[in-house]
């Protein structure tokens, strides 16, 4: 009897894996495939499988999912996800937002932006909305001055007082805390700065507020934005234990937006 218990529990098992609904989502490593991981187990219980597969990129998480080889995506704002499926066609949509990472900016040569030398070199996102934040951090700062204050699509060529004649790169988001090292200011998004073992809230020398509108997103395509799976993904990103997950791991680098 003991015997025929166990198979029937074994049986069950299979059968409860085999019934369960893969969900595959993109993410950057930091802080996004972390909390994604956190959810795991929960949505295990409600029937899906979370596959998280991460990036170090920010277009092909939107390329792979437009193109129906993934769920959906976990790495983006919406200012990012607009331009985007403008330049590329694309329709992608939100279906929830998750938190907000500060913007800062780092440098590993002055303690504080008043010692930012004559000529400095400062480096930015090269994608059109993240440049555009840096570039309204770095005016918030009093480091320069933009044309329009308000446009979060400026470009250096935007630049309209620049007192310390700083001179404006724009590299790939990615590879900014790599070269953090060789230049005077670099503006990186916190997701690449945490994984590059800087601490925002100690760190920046200047961050954005907690009133930054640039809240990540869960990002699917418009056919798949009320499939039960996704659905219940959303459920678990906006549960107090993520809230609490988030604030406890992250100290203030990443804050609750829900």
């Amino acid at each position: 009897m003991k015997k025929l218990l166990t198979a029937l529990a074994v049986v069950a098992a299979f059968s409860s894996a085999a019934q369960a609904e893969a969900l595959r989502v993109a993410a950057s490593a930091v802080p996004h495939a972390e909390i994604l991981n956190f959810v795991k187990p929960a949505l295990a219980e409600e029937g899906v499988e979370l596959d998280v597969k991460v990036f170090t990129d920010y277009v092909q998480p939107n390329v792979q999912v437009a193109e129906k080889r993934l769920d959906a995506n976990f790495f983006q704002h919406q200012p990012y996800l607009d331009e985007f499926n403008k330049s590329r066609g694309t329709s992608l949509v939100s279906v929830g937002g998750v938190h907000v990472e500060p913007f800062g900016a780092y440098s590993s040569k002055i303690k504080d932006l008043k010692d930012l030398p004559q000529g400095a070199n400062v480096v930015i996102p090269n994608d059109a909305t993240n440049g555009g934040r840096a570039l309204l951090l770095l005016q918030k700062a009093g480091v320069i001055t933009l044309k329009d204050p308000t446009n979060i699509l400026s470009t250096p060529k935007d630049i309209a007082e620049n007192p310390k004649g700083i001179k404006v790169r724009e590299l790939e988001a990615a590879t900014l805390p790599r070269v953090l090292t060789q230049v005077d200011l670099a503006l990186i998004n916190t997701n690449y700065a945490l994984e590059a073992k800087l601490n925002p809230t100690q760190d920046a020398l200047a961050i954005e507020g907690s009133d930054s509108p640039y809240v990540n997103i869960l990002v699917t395509r418009e056919d798949n934005k009320d499939s039960p799976a996704v659905q219940k993904l959303v459920k678990a990103l906006h549960s107090d234990e993520v809230k609490a997950f988030i604030l406890e791991k992250y100290k203030g680098a990443v804050v609750p937006a829900f």
